[in-house]
């Protein structure tokens, strides 16, 4: 099972007769406290954008799989049978948004950023040329993404490369492997800096990019 989805299939059978059933998706909780990417990250936006973005997804796609063929699957089994679809767009949109963000909330971590160390560290290096190269690259790829949208880092056949994506599409739909994600939508950033997209980015590069979740995928 994938370390995205709350509930398998196995757990439901296992439910005691009689009581209600889960739905197939459920809002995970965060890795850390609602404070602990403070002074970056407000514990506001984070209340706002996991309890209530985040939380919105997870239930609207509850609500859409119910008594689909999709109601069994996993998320990433959904977002690829629906991608360019545009009959089963807000399934797609909902089951895409609610992987992107769980996704999200592991790529960040108290005390993170920094230069990253070790055989993924040599790796970033080698690829853009210096650590430095690719921080200027992904902050101006998160910077420059038009509207709303999403930043990666991605591993694309053995290449490290950096990709954006609009609105709730995920690199995985291309055969790229995500290995770290930046939300630039304006509810990840807004209530702490306003139109400053610019600072929010840096700052997240700088302070919280969790480096050991990204070289362990």
């Amino acid at each position: 099972m994938s370390i995205l989805e709350a509930h398998s299939t196995e757990a439901q059978r296992r439910e005691k007769p009689g009581a209600t059933p889960s739905k197939p998706f459920a809002l995970p909780p965060l890795p850390y406290s609602e404070d602990a990417l403070e002074p970056v990250i407000s514990a506001r936006t984070i209340a706002i954008h996991h309890g209530k973005h985040h939380k919105t997804y997870v239930d609207t796609l509850n609500e859409l799989v119910a008594g689909t063929p999709f109601e069994n699957q996993s998320l990433e089994a959904i977002i690829k049978a629906t991608a360019g679809k545009r009959d089963q767009a807000k399934i797609f949109h909902n089951a895409a948004q609610a992987w992107n963000h769980a996704f999200y909330w592991r790529c960040l971590k108290p005390s993170g950023g920094g230069l990253p160390g070790g055989v993924f560290g040599e790796r970033l290096a080698s690829a853009f040329g210096s650590f430095d190269q690719f921080r200027k690259d992904f902050s101006k790829a998160a910077v420059e993404q038009f509207g709303s949208g999403w930043a990666w880092l991605v591993d694309d056949g053995g290449k490290l490369k950096i990709v954006t994506t609009d609105n709730a599409d995920v690199p995985f739909t291309n055969g790229q492997t995500p290995l770290l994600a930046l939300d630039v939508w304006e509810h990840a950033y807004y209530l702490d800096y306003q139109n400053r997209r610019v600072d929010h980015v840096n700052a997240v590069i700088d302070r919280l990019l969790d480096w050991q979740f990204a070289a362990s995928r």
